[in-house]
Formats: structure tokens, C-alpha cells, sequence
């Protein structure tokens, strides 16, 4: 049966599947999937996140098959299911990020994933997954906050300082961030971007011209990953978040950043969206609708 057809059918409709998707974990024939990673040890401030993935499954109801901005069947084209949660340890982030390569590098090797957090500490181990599946690749970086911090506490593995470990392992490309405003510890974090070899464009940048940002995101070459965290939204928009800053995008700018990719997307995710701190479910229904948008985007090429 045709994915839009299982869609259409009551005996199909599955209410606690990322859109409605069925639940499948055999993924012979398809082409991208959905997954959650519910960790959020690795916090700094508010927890919450590993909520993230039931909120945004539950904020994914009202999704359709058809995109009609992108002119797409996305769910038709992908064949897309959902493959559940991978199993993670509380209380142990390194155990948790080895359980996650292992699990991300059998599903990789499949189809493309679409990932619901959980805390941005999760985008690690995926990276080190993505290397060893495709080698190294670019990232796009949606964020309030530069995570490249070197520790926070005298700890090196947190949701702040992922990327800094990402670029020490050499799991990278480009790096391009996008929406960055956050307040900063020292301006040493001005120069450590510089010797990381990070683009980063603020959220003045983006408010000065989106279509130069997106100009240079899509001149990326190769394999790129995109992550998401939901901060790069304004709280006004996405308040379900562990660390909210003012100032950010719209809900409509994000969208149409997402829509606007002309990468080639081998994974992508949305993190740090803690449903605890959300108001009628925004937040969650933007992450889910921005998970639909990426996956459109791969649908159409």
C-alpha cells in the first residue's frame, strides 16, 4: 500500500506517530524516518527536553501529505515511517552518546533520519554516526547560542559545547550558524569562532537579509547536516525551551529558511524543545512542522 493511501485508511492512522506515519522498524524501501532521542542529562539551565520527541509527535497531528509550497507528496516520495525512540540511559551521558553512534549508524546506513531531542548534546554522537556512514560532512546550525564552549563546570560533554568537540574530532566540513544572540561569557568567544574556522551569522544578519544568509548556506558542497534548536526561534514564538532567548526569528522566518534549503541533507534535527515550559503545544507543532518542511525539502530532490 502506498504511504499516502495508508494515510487515508483508519486502519492505518496511528495518533502517537510523528504525522500520523506507522510504526515500522524494518526499513527496506524507505528512504527517510523519523526518530526521537529523549536525553536532556546534559542541560545547563532548564530540563525538559526529553519530553521533546512525545510533544512533538503529539504536535505533528495535524501534518498532511502534501506540501504545497514545496509541491511535494512528502511522505509518499520518502516512503517515511516512524522507528520510535532510541533507547537511552538516564543519568549517563556517555554510555547514552555510545548507545546513540551505534544506533544512528545502523539507521543512517538505511535512509536519511529526521531526529526529535532531546538536549543539542545529542547532535555528537549523530555527527560521529554521519562520518562514519558518509565521511565528513557540512553543518548548517540553527541557534541563539555558539555551543563551542570549551566546558561548563570543568565538564567537556554538555549541550553547550558539542560543536567544539565535533570540530576537535574532525567530523566536520563547513560549519555555518545561523541566528546566534545570546549573551557570551567573554569576547574570547568572538576569536575562538575564528580559530574554530565557524560562519556564524547573527540574528542581525538574518533580519539585515535572509536571502544573503541563504545565499551562502546553499552554496555548500557535499553532505550537510542541518540542526535545529528550537531557541533560534524568539520565546515568542517557541517559549518550550530549557534556554530562551529574546530576539530571535519567527515562526515564519524559520519556516522559510527550512523551505529555502538547497543542500544535500543527510540528516537533520530538532532539539532542546522541553514541552513542559510550552503554551498550547506552539512550540511543539513548530518543531514538528519544521521536521515536515526538511523532509519536503528532501523529498523534492
Amino acid at each position: 500500500m502506498r504511504q499516502i493511501d495508508a494515510l487515508k485508511s483508519p486502519r492505518f492512522t496511528q495518533v502517537s506517530t510523528f504525522g500520523r506515519l506507522p510504526l515500522i522498524q524494518d526499513l527496506h524501501d524507505v528512504k527517510a524516518f523519523f526518530v526521537g532521542i529523549p536525553f536532556d542529562d546534559a542541560t545547563t539551565y532548564r530540563p525538559g527536553a526529553r519530553f521533546g520527541p512525545m510533544g512533538i509527535r503529539q504536535g505533528s497531528r495535524l501534518l498532511r501529505p502534501y506540501n504545497q509550497f514545496l509541491d511535494v507528496y512528502t511522505f509518499d516520495e520518502l516512503n517515511a515511517c516512524d522507528v520510535g525512540d532510541i533507547n537511552v540511559i538516564p543519568g549517563y551521558i556517555m554510555d547514552t552518546m555510545k548507545i546513540i553512534e551505534e544506533e544512528m549508524i545502523k539507521l543512517a546506513g538505511s535512509g536519511t533520519p529526521f531526529i526529535a531531542g532531546g538536549d543539542h548534546s545529542i547532535t555528537l554522537p549523530i555527527l560521529r554516526a554521519m562520518a562514519k556512514v558518509h565521511g565528513k560532512v557540512n553543518l548548517v546550525h540553527f541557534d541563539s547560542h555558539y555551543d563551542f564552549w570549551d566546558t561548563y563546570w570543568g565538564k567537556k560533554y554538555t549541550h553547550g559545547s558539542w560543536l567544539r568537540r565535533a570540530l576537535e574530532e574532525n567530523l566536520l566540513e563547513e560549519v555555518i550558524q545561523v541566528g546566534i544572540r545570546g549573551s557570551t561569557f567573554s569576547k574570547d568567544d568572538l576569536h575562538d569562532r575564528e580559530k574554530l574556522g565557524v560562519t556564524s551569522f547573527t540574528i542581525r544578519d538574518v533580519k539585515k537579509s535572509m536571502e544573503a544568509v541563504m545565499k551562502e548556506i546553499n552554496s555548500l558542497k557535499g553532505k550537510t547536516y542541518v540542526s535545529f534548536d528550537i531557541d533560534a526561534v524568539d520565546p515568542a514564538f517557541a517559549p518550550g525551551t530549557g534556554t530562551p532567548e529574546v530576539g530571535g526569528l519567527t515562526s515564519y522566518e524559520a519556516m522559510e529558511m527550512i523551505r529555502g534549503l538547497n543542500v544535500n541533507i543527510v540528516g537533520f534535527d530538532v532539539v532542546e524543545v522541553a514541552p513542559s515550559y510550552d503554551v498550547s503545544e506552539v512550540t511543539s507543532m513548530l518543531a514538528a512542522n519544521l521536521i515536515y518542511e526538511a523532509m519536503s525539502v528532501k523529498a523534492k530532490r
